[in-house]
């Protein structure tokens, strides 16, 4: 109870700002190929559902037009390739569009580790996450259903493991965790671009 409550807020905290102080460079790097490769803002803000079901906007890089369908999971449009930027591309196969959640973490909107927050309108994933009581912890930047399966997953056995992570929370399942995502981003795992495609998300 103690980790859950203080411990690990506070650990996000420190890491975060450690990781945004020492990927800096990075960051400008990724500013600028965003800039020189297409047309709008090099931040893409998104309606998410957080802890106890409020909503924030999550931060990421952006890696697709600005003509794309707003608040559609990319493995659910028709033509995800059509959408994104040559940058973009990359950026996905290696999820450093995700950095920018670093600053989610800071502002205490998200964590490192914990169920990835659902779409605002994804009605059905967060009914069922109310199940588990996985709507009660803080989102994450990665987490238990994002290394066992991620988009292929369907709804239900999605929702089970965001709760099976909510029971085994602990320092060391964190941990854990962490560097199995380390290894399922090297590999590209679980990841659809389109409806009948398997690609990088």
């Amino acid at each position: 109870m103690l980790y859950k409550t203080y411990v690990k807020q506070g650990i996000d905290f420190i890491l975060s700002i450690v990781g945004l102080v020492l990927l800096s460079p990075v960051f400008l790097l990724l500013i600028l190929c965003i800039k020189f490769d297409s047309r709008g803002p090099v931040l893409f803000k998104q309606r998410r559902i957080g802890r106890g079901k409020e909503e924030f906007y999550i931060l990421k890089f952006r890696t697709m037009r600005i003509d794309t369908p707003k608040d559609t999971p990319t493995h659910l449009l028709e033509n995800p390739e059509a959408y994104i930027t040559k940058v973009g591309k990359l950026l996905r196969k290696t999820s450093l569009d995700e950095l920018p959640q670093i600053i989610n973490i800071v502002k205490g909107e998200m964590s490192i580790i914990g169920p990835r927050p659902a779409l605002w309108n994804q009605y059905d994933l967060i009914e069922e996450r109310d199940k588990y009581g996985a709507n009660d912890v803080s989102p994450g930047l990665t987490g238990w259903a994002q290394i066992n399966g991620r988009d292929e997953l369907p709804i239900d056995i999605k929702a089970n493991l965001d709760g099976e992570y909510v029971k085994r929370m602990s320092f060391i399942f964190d941990v854990q965790v962490f560097f199995k995502t380390i290894f399922s981003v090297a590999r590209s795992e679980g990841v659809k671009e389109g409806k009948n495609q398997k690609k990088i998300s």
